[in-house]
This record gives structure tokens, sequence and C-alpha cells, in this order.
């Protein structure tokens, strides 16, 4: 049987590493707290509050089950470990290495959590697709995009909410505005925000062509209650109703239920045609209309702190993040992280946390400011 001290101790450490920075005895403190809340009767009678409540339960008991789960695998192994050296019996070496090589494995998952060092990393993420420069292939483009989130979401299993199509001219979308849900939805999608540039051979040139096009994607943390930071008001906001366009939602209808909304001090402008009633889509388009304008006074901030420190050569927001090349060779490249794969279409299919995840290690080692 294989000398497996060294392991367990590593094992042994890394596990006490993840008890730290998950705040394992905080967690399990604050568990007793909510405990009494959740059995009140007249808990939901204020169903904003209690969703809350419920949410921040089951995020604390996840991790609190997990380290338990983990922390009884390990001293089972170190156990077995301990009493297979002393009656000499190297029956259980295939059993040792297959539990050593589990909590291995389990312990990397949650050592990514590690990563997520923004401020609102946990939060779920408001995202938008713009076509840029590339006409029609630039809106096909968009479109692609889209889908490589989608499918992103499905193999993640977190979820979808799809608020604006805009339709292209001929082929593709101009441009789109989704939420996705989950723990930790911002802190992966944070790692997209830029300009993602496609190059192939244009399917919509007679000749067949190689083509260049570009599509900007934007994520900002979604607040479902108005972020403090944030004062809207209602005289500085344009609301047009207009007919929903799109065919990508479920419960799109022909009346003018869509809503646009514009904030004129900022010129920022929002969309949502996806909900059932115009109340509905007018609702949903000023969460997201909070969210972009509290991401924007973080920006300005931060430009003001990098003014003061002076010129920094870094890869800025808007800038290209990221090429896609499928003629006359095979590649994805992310330009900030130097990760790249020749499997492009796998990566148009959805994988995309091996990506992520070098960005997050990228951004926590001092690649970006961890609050953008």
């Amino acid at each position: 049987m294989r000398d497996l001290t060294d392991d367990l101790r590593a094992l042994r450490r890394r596990l006490d590493e993840a008890a730290d920075y998950l705040h394992l005895e905080a967690s399990r403190k604050r568990l007793v707290e909510i405990e009494p809340e959740l059995g009140r009767a007249d808990l939901w009678d204020r169903p904003e509050q209690a969703q809350a409540v419920t949410r921040e339960y089951a995020v604390l008991k996840g991790d609190v089950e997990q380290l338990e789960a983990l922390e009884r695998k390990l001293s089972d192994a170190e156990v077995l470990y301990d009493l297979a050296r002393e009656e000499e019996d190297s029956s259980v070496g295939p059993e040792l290495e297959s539990l050593t090589a589990e909590v291995d494995h389990q312990l990397g998952q949650l050592e990514l959590r590690a990563l997520f060092i923004g401020e609102h990393d946990e939060l779920d993420a408001v995202c938008e697709i713009h076509a840029k420069d590339g006409g029609t292939d630039a809106q096909d483009w968009a479109e692609m995009l889209l889908r490589m989130y989608q499918r992103w979401v499905e193999r993640r299993g977190l979820s979808i909410e799809v608020d604006e199509v805009t339709p292209g001219q001929e082929a593709g979308i101009l441009s789109a505005t989704f939420i996705v849900k989950g723990r930790y939805a911002y802190g992966l999608m944070a790692s997209e925000r830029g300009i993602h540039r496609l190059v192939r051979m244009s399917p919509f040139d007679s000749q067949h062509r190689r083509q260049t096009s570009f599509a900007a994607v934007t994520a900002v943390p979604f607040f479902e209650e108005q972020d403090a930071e944030v004062e809207i008001d209602d005289k500085e906001l344009r609301i047009d109703t207009y007919r929903s366009s799109s065919a990508g939602g479920q419960h799109v209808n022909v009346t003018d239920s869509a809503v646009r909304i514009t904030h004129l001090p900022t010129g920022v402008v929002v969309s949502c045609q996806n909900e059932r009633s115009q109340f509905q889509n007018k609702a949903r388009a000023m969460q997201i209309l909070v969210a972009r304008l509290a991401e924007r006074a973080r920006e300005e901030r931060q430009a003001e702190m990098s003014a003061m420190a002076g010129p920094k050569a870094q890869v800025g927001w808007g800038s290209q993040i990221r090429s896609y090349v499928m003629a006359p060779f095979q590649l994805v490249k992310d330009l900030r992280t130097d990760f790249e794969t020749g499997n492009v279409n796998a990566v148009l299919d959805g994988e995309l946390d091996e990506m992520m995840e070098a960005y997050l290690r990228w951004r926590r080692a001092g690649g970006e400011m961890a609050g953008a």
C-alpha cells in the first residue's frame, strides 16, 4: 500500500483552510439565529423578507453540510489508514485511494470559492450582448454568444431569464438583455465583460471570404431591492411602450406591453419585453436600470482612484478580451489570462468553466481590481 501520510496531511490542511474562508463557525452560529425566524407563523406575511431569509438559510446550510460531509470522509480515510498501517493490511489500499481522490476533487471545487473576491460576486448577474462592427456577421455573432451563455448556464446548473431581444436586420440579433441566476452568477459572468472577436469564413458573403466580427458583453450585479447607492427621480425617466418583437420569449404577445426606460441624466437605456404585462415589464426594467446605474457609479469611483494612482497598464472595461478564430485555424484565446484552447466548438457549446476559472485566478493575482 502506498504511503498516504503526506497526502492526508495536505488534505487536512486544505480542509481547515476551506473552513476558514467559508466562515464555518460563523455560518453555524447564523443558522442557529435563523432557525427560529423560519418557524414564525407570520414569516410569509412579508414575502420579500421571507424569501431573503429562506435563501440565506439554504446557502448557509449547504455550505455547512458540505464541509461536514468532507470532514467525515477525511476522518474516515485517516482512521482507515492508521488501522491499515497498524495491522499491515494492504487490502484497503484501493478504498483509501478512492476516498482521498474523492476528497481531493471535492476540495478542489470548494477552493474555487476562494477566488470570488468581488463585493457582489455571489449575486445574480444582469447581462447584455450588443452586436458591434461586422454588419450581419456581427449580429449573427451576437446571437451565437447568447446561445453560448444559455448552454453554459444549463451545464453549470444555473438559470437564465431572457428579458429582451432585438432581432437583426437580416440575421442574428442586434442586442439581448438577460439575467443569470444562481450563486456566484455575477462573479462568473464578470469574466465575460468586454469585446469578443470572431474570425471565420462568412456564411453571409457570396464569395465566402474571411470576416472579423465583434460583439460586446456587459455584466452587472442584480439587486432584488433598490441599491441604497442609487436614487432615481421619476422626473429623470422617459418611459416608452412598444409592441414586443422578439421571438425569444414564451410570454411575448402582440399588445404594446414592452417597456423601454431612458435615464435622461446618464443616457442609460434599458428594455424589457418578455414579462406577461406592461406593469411587470416596467418593474423588471427598473430593477435592471438600478443595477446598471449602481455599476456605473462604482466604475466612476474606480476611475477616480485609478487617476489618483497614475497610469497603469491593464485591460480596461470594454477592451477586446477574447478571440475566437475558426479560420484559417481553430483557436479560442483569452487575451488577459493567455488561456487558450483549440476546441472552438466546445466553447461555443458552453464549455466556459476553465476560461472563467483562469480569469478568477488572474483577477485574484491582481490582474484586475477585485470589485470590477
